[in-house]
């Protein structure tokens, strides 16, 4: 019992018993329709082929058209099996295709009779003819007769034999019974084949995903010429494979290195230290040069307005730094917790940077440095362009804040790198200048992470500038970073390009 279980769950056994099932199926309902459809069809063709005749044979003698009605009443009668007889109103026979039809109406004269409703099973009754199904029991043949009185008050007779198509409905169901026996045993074989050739593969695959499951990946799926379902199901299978036991020898890896971060917690510690140490600065050193100005304009230190107006520009300098401080550490967290939603749309990118350096001009021309555009004149992109200019803007800053003269050069170039098949634009942002030591280059993204400790108030900044490109960028999915050149620096992030 348990053995005929385990086979019912087999893919191709299930499969034999389906497709049996239908074949089965199909011939049942062939049976059907041949012994209650196909009769029933048969009377309905000949039923309306009588009509057909009458119809003709009535508009002869109504019109009085020229044409031969014996000899297309011969053709009709050959063609269809028909037996016909015409008599006219004295009871003298005009036609007849076939003289036994003649004696044999005459010794069925009661049963033939249009008014007799009672022998006979009718068929169709109508004011001008009626059709019956009637059995000869002497010959034990049975007909459909029609009879029917003319417009000109001739008699028409008009009778087929049906005996024959019941015998054809035996013969078509013995034949039927045979090609089912025939269709199940060729359908065994080719169930055989089929279920084999889908079932080995599955059962293949089956054998290595248990052994995935215990975390053996030394088996693969044998991969065939085949372009179907099964083939890409065993090149995904393998992927995955691939991709787990990497992924397994990498979290083997990193585990590793958590232990060896668990060593380092003191280091942790101190950059926690550093953390509220940078927020601290952030927020005191403008608090109290607010509170000191205050203070002296309070106890009116200086009396002179010129120097009360230097005050207040001091104080309302610190506050609009504040203020800007916490809109931006607001906007990051925002960022940083998915909490912001982007208004995407397409627009030039070109554009954009372009005018990001002219808002940066009086910067540039300070320090004497050149920019340099390497560029399409239109590259489309599908971002929001108001976070887009604040990430290339943090970009261009960064560069402008720590630009050196390496080789007697000092200048910043903005390139567009497009990839068509990844429908990507990448944007690059160098300035000559130091390399970024490469313990800081991780680092960098943090927020109030200055890789110059010396945090002059005027180009120092707030130190999270590169934290609010990371946020955007992970918002977007896409990808960003910093590479060391080999006279400076070059950061870059990549956007969805727009045909």
């Amino acid at each position: 019992m348990e053995k005929l279980k385990n086979a019912l769950k087999s893919v191709r056994v299930r499969l034999f018993v389906t497709l049996s099932f239908v074949i089965l199926l199909i011939i049942v309902f062939l049976i059907l329709v041949n012994n209650f459809v196909f009769g029933q069809f048969y009377i309905y063709s000949k039923t309306k082929a009588l009509k057909s005749v009458y119809e003709i044979v009535n508009n002869h003698y109504t019109s009085l058209s020229n044409i031969d009605l014996e000899t297309q009443l011969e053709k009709m009668a050959i063609n269809n099996n028909f037996d016909i007889l015409i008599k006219n109103d004295q009871n003298v026979n005009v036609y007849t295709s076939n003289k036994d039809f003649f004696s044999t109406l005459g010794q069925m004269k009661e049963m033939t009779s249009r008014f007799n409703s009672n022998l006979g099973e009718t068929i169709e009754n109508s004011e001008d003819f009626t059709i019956k199904k009637i059995k000869d029991t002497k010959n034990d043949i049975t007909y459909i007769l029609l009879s029917a009185t003319l417009d000109n008050d001739y008699l028409l007779y008009i009778r087929i034999p049906i005996t024959s198509i019941q015998e054809s409905v035996k013969i078509s169901n013995n034949f039927l019974y045979l090609m089912a026996g025939f269709a199940i045993l060729i359908a065994a074989v080719i169930v055989s084949y089929v279920s084999r050739k889908f079932g080995d593969p599955i059962s293949e695959l089956n054998g290595i995903a248990k052994k995935m499951a215990n975390l053996d990946f030394s088996h693969k799926y044998r991969i065939t010429d085949a372009d179907d379902e099964i083939n890409n199901l065993g090149k995904s299978i393998n992927a995955m494979s691939d991709k787990l036991e990497r992924t397994i020898k990498q979290l083997r890896t990193t585990n590793i290195e958590l232990e060896k971060d668990i060593e380092e917690k003191s280091k942790i510690d101190e950059m926690r230290k550093s953390f509220i140490s940078d927020v601290s600065h952030e927020l005191k050193t403008p608090i109290a040069l607010i509170q000191g100005y205050s203070e002296g304009l309070l106890e009116n230190v200086n009396t002179d307005e010129e120097n009360r107006k230097f005050y207040a520009e001091v104080i309302l300098d610190e506050t609009n730094k504040m203020d800007k401080l916490v809109k931006q550490l607001l906007e990051l967290m925002k960022l940083e917790y998915g909490k912001r939603e982007f208004q995407d749309k397409k627009f030039n990118l070109v554009e954009l940077e372009k005018e990001v350096v002219r808002k940066s001009q009086v910067m540039l021309e300070e320090k004497q440095i050149e920019i340099q555009f390497k560029t399409p004149e239109e590259i489309n992109v599908f971002a929001d362009d108001f976070y887009i200019e604040q990430v290339i803007s943090n970009y261009i800053t960064n560069a402008i804040k720590h630009i050196k003269e390496v080789k007697g050069k000092k200048y910043i170039k903005i390139e567009n790198v497009v990839d068509i098949e990844k429908n990507k634009v990448r944007v690059k942002v160098f300035n000559t200048g130091d390399n970024i030591a490469e313990e800081n280059i991780a680092r960098i993204w943090n927020r109030f992470f200055k890789v110059d400790e010396s945090r002059n108030r005027e180009e120092g900044g707030t130190g999270i500038g590169l934290s609010f490109v990371k946020a955007v960028m992970n918002n977007y999915g896409n990808v960003y970073g910093v590479i060391n050149q080999e006279n400076g620096v070059e950061f870059y992030l990549e956007l969805d390009f727009l045909l």
